[in-house]
């Protein structure tokens, strides 16, 4: 898309690039980590057990899905400075998005650790809806931000719950294709279903993004093909999940690389989107200030555009 500068405020004014919009530098890898494994964990358990009205439920992708949420987490301690001090991460839940989400891993944990341990269905359903509580929880930190222009939008929410739901059912495909027999009735369309909903997801949050304006990198990542959720590559796990669904040669091939694909484009846009695409807020200036009775100018808003 052709950038636009935005009225009535100059994008780039010479000399003015200390102010512009930089990289965070709050968050690196670990932190995407959370993101990547959480979301993919949580839908993975909830596919699983949404999966178990159809066929028995696998509870080998249960134990994944709890791995990989034990993983994001572990990766986040990674990134405390006094990692002994975490537990201070529980004193916030009326106003931290981190708090509730540090408070919904705890009976995701329980209730999805029993029903692994016991084959209890009811346990992995309750353990389900706090995992997709958790997905909820972690859209909500990355909406909090307010300084990062790339993450405080209202359509993000959705965006990454979606993500992870359409990563975890890939995941499921994953492990059905390679350990199943029988398979799951419908989880080819399942997927394609949650694939399509994510990248109609996308385009609305790029929209929005686009209206308000952003740091001219943030777009720049966005757009490039390392995003992740580029259309051509959505397109292509579209048509793998449409040729699992037929029961022609090779399907469960098909469905594990519409899987793979699926996972792997969703972790490649949460990964640049918050370690590439996040820039901070900047300066600016409303509008310049006339001398005399002259009219004001203006405002300056360096690195920053719509598109």
């Amino acid at each position: 898309m052709t950038p636009i500068d935005p009225a009535p405020m100059v994008a780039d004014p010479v000399g003015l690039a200390a102010v512009s919009p930089k990289p965070q530098t709050s968050w690196d890898w670990r932190a995407a980590a959370n993101f990547m494994a959480g979301g993919a964990g949580t839908g993975l358990f909830a596919a699983t057990m949404l999966a178990g009205l159809f066929a028995p439920v696998i509870w080998g992708a249960a134990f994944a899905a709890l791995a990989l949420v034990g993983a994001g987490l572990f990766c986040v301690l990674l990134e405390i400075g006094r990692r002994w001090r975490f537990l201070n991460v529980f004193r916030n839940a009326r106003t931290s998005w981190m708090t509730r989400e540090a408070m919904m891993a705890v009976p995701f944990f329980a209730f999805g650790g029993l029903s692994w341990l016991t084959g209890w269905v009811v346990l992995g359903w309750l353990g389900a809806l706090f995992g997709l509580a958790f997905l909820y929880c972690q859209a909500r930190i990355l909406r909090a931000a307010k300084g990062i222009p790339a993450w405080r939008k209202p359509e993000l929410v959705p965006l990454i719950v979606s993500t992870g739901l359409a990563e975890g059912t890939g995941l499921l495909g994953v492990v059905v294709a390679t350990t199943t027999a029988t398979g799951v009735p419908g989880l080819g369309m399942a997927l394609a279903a949650l694939v399509a909903a994510r990248f109609v997801l996308w385009k609305r949050y790029r929209r929005a993004l686009g209206k308000t304006g952003a740091p001219v990198q943030t777009f720049r990542v966005l757009d490039g093909p390392r995003s992740g959720l580029i259309g051509a590559g959505q397109a292509a796990i579209l048509a793998l999940a449409g040729y699992a669904m037929l029961g022609l040669p090779l399907q469960g091939l098909a469905l594990v690389l519409a899987g793979l694909a699926a996972a792997g484009t969703g972790w490649l846009f949460k990964y640049t989107l918050i370690t590439r695409a996040a820039m901070n807020q900047g300066f600016a200036v409303e509008r310049m200030p006339a001398r005399g009775a002259g009219e004001s100018a203006p405002g300056i808003k360096p690195g920053w555009t719509t598109a």
